[in-house]
């Protein structure tokens, strides 16, 4: 069986080729603000996902020292601005989230297949 990752192998995805996939917008701020060294929300949300955003090729940069788990930093700081509704912002954002990493590693493995 292979992986996303396997298809990524020594070559990275550029901002242009996901420009197109389900939440690339939060992925594209996300890994703006981690360049400059913030904590935005959507940054800790790249956070969340850069082991299989990494694997899937993309260049995520380092998150700045947390306090706690990026899970938790993005569930507090969602917390912070919106405290009603906390717990489903932050699941809308994980689905949002998934959604990109499951387009993207499918083009991946379309790109690797020759397709």
């Amino acid at each position: 069986m292979t992986s996303a990752a396997d298809g990524a192998a020594g070559r990275a995805v550029t901002a242009a080729a996901i420009g197109d996939l389900p939440g690339a917008d939060l992925v594209a701020r996300g890994i703006q603000a981690l360049r400059r060294g913030e904590t935005t929300i959507e940054a800790l949300l790249v956070s969340v996902g850069a082991p299989r955003l990494r694997a899937a090729g993309l260049d995520i940069p380092p998150a700045p020292p947390l306090p706690h788990a990026p899970e938790i930093s993005l569930y507090l700081a969602i917390g912070a601005d919106h405290p009603r509704d906390a717990h489903s912002r932050y699941n809308a954002l994980i689905r949002r989230l998934v959604s990109f990493e499951r387009a993207l590693e499918r083009r991946v493995r379309a790109e690797a297949s020759g397709r």
